[in-house]
């Protein structure tokens, strides 16, 4: 590692599991200090006491208000100011097609996954001095158009509109928000999905993607390398959103006969 983050405080939430922890590892590596929050004390606790002196965890819901406000404060209390906020807790809802869907978790899912983003991205503008960075989690499934998890592609789709938004208007304070976007990640998220298939069908850079792969995008985000990136969405996904892998060519080609 290469102390890319040295000196710097982060918050990053949903770090319990999956994405966020690994996002917690990776910038502690990289020499910055981490409030870890989470809605799971158990996990959310296990991943900073893991991490040692460096991480400092804060039992948080993102969807609710007073408590992203307390988690930046504390974590400008623990560890003296704040330069970086990974918002990155989300839920999937379910996969219910449209005409069967009764967006029981409509709601759910918007607070967690959009709402949630706005009031991180909020709360962290107020303490952060400038060059402070806000990285923001999509999906693929905000930018292409699919099937199913309605309220899920919805909800991050606004946060990729919303995190251009704020990053125009909090540029005057000279902050930086960008966006990262998943795809084909082997989290628990991803749990009902044969990934490996999903990649060999639609990903053209086949290999399957982890954790530690946006991880160290959100490092590039948060770094002083990216000192002139804002408003941008950075897909992670093996080039899933430029477009699926060629046909074999047997099945695009009637005949045989060599092309060249």
């Amino acid at each position: 590692m290469s102390d890319e983050l040295a000196g710097k405080v982060a918050i990053i939430t949903g770090a319990g599991n999956g994405i966020g922890q690994a996002t917690a590892e990776v910038f502690v590596a990289e020499g910055a200090k981490v409030v870890i929050a989470d809605i799971d004390a158990e996990a959310g606790g296990k991943v900073a006491a893991d991490l040692g002196d460096a991480a400092h965890f804060v039992p948080t819901d993102v969807s609710d208000v007073d408590s992203v406000n307390a988690l930046v404060n504390a974590a400008v209390e623990h560890f003296g100011k704040l330069d970086c906020i990974v918002n990155n807790a989300g839920i999937s809802g379910s996969f219910r097609r449209l005409m069967m869907d009764d967006l029981r978790d409509f709601q759910k899912v918007i607070q967690v996954d959009l709402l949630g983003v706005i009031l991180g991205t909020q709360a962290a503008a107020r303490v952060m001095q400038p060059g402070g960075s806000i990285v923001n989690t999509t999906s693929i499934a905000g930018i292409q158009p699919g099937v199913g998890f309605t309220s899920y592609r919805a909800a991050k789709a606004g946060v990729i509109h919303f995190s251009r938004c704020a990053a125009i208007e909090l540029a005057e304070l000279g902050l930086r928000v960008n966006v990262i976007a998943p795809g084909n990640i082997q989290t628990k998220i991803n749990a009902i999905f044969d990934t490996e298939s999903v990649v060999a069908q639609i990903q053209p850079l086949q290999r399957l993607g982890s954790p530690t792969d946006l991880a160290n995008a959100a490092v590039y985000l948060a770094s002083d390398r990216a000192a002139q990136v804002t408003g941008v969405v950075l897909p992670v996904d093996g080039g899933t959103t430029a477009g699926h892998p060629p046909l074999k060519t047997e099945t695009v080609f009637k005949d045989k006969a060599p092309r060249g």
